[in-house]
């Protein structure tokens, strides 16, 4: 936990480009397409330098400014240990139990798409014998 002196001190270290872009990133990707158009309009230079900032630094393709870190690292975070035992090996099982129904839930739906595909081979099928059935029929009437 920080005192509002720690945070006060963090703040006061940061220079002015840093609390912009922190102030831009709480904004959102919209913020930063304001800035760099008003750059245009103001002066083109900043534009084109905030143009070429989004881009280097991927703003201009991320979904969200503020996200900095990106699922992988939250996957890895998440799979490290804590060293408390009993949290541990509560999360394993858990883990080992989410993984039992993802593939009882996908071995499912593969019986589903199976049993779908057969309806519909089966129907195919009949339709078949149907139109073969209809065209004997036509034929020994017109003979």
């Amino acid at each position: 936990m920080t005192t509002y002196a720690d945070t006060a001190l963090h703040h006061s270290e940061q220079g002015w480009f840093t609390k912009s872009e922190a102030w831009l990133d709480r904004k959102g990707k919209g913020a930063w397409i304001a800035a760099m158009v008003l750059g245009f309009i103001f002066f083109w230079p900043i534009g084109l330098a905030l143009l070429f900032y989004m881009i280097w630094s991927k703003r201009m393709f991320r979904k969200s400014c503020s996200s900095r870190k990106s699922w992988s690292h939250h996957g890895m975070h998440a799979m490290s240990r804590t060293g408390n035992s009993a949290f541990d090996s509560y999360k394993e099982d858990t883990l080992r139990r989410l993984e039992q129904e993802q593939t009882d839930f996908e071995a499912f739906l593969e019986r589903l798409r199976a049993a779908k595909d057969k309806s519909e081979f089966d129907q195919f099928m009949d339709e078949r014998v149907c139109a073969a059935k209809g065209d004997e029929e036509n034929g020994s009437a017109q003979a």
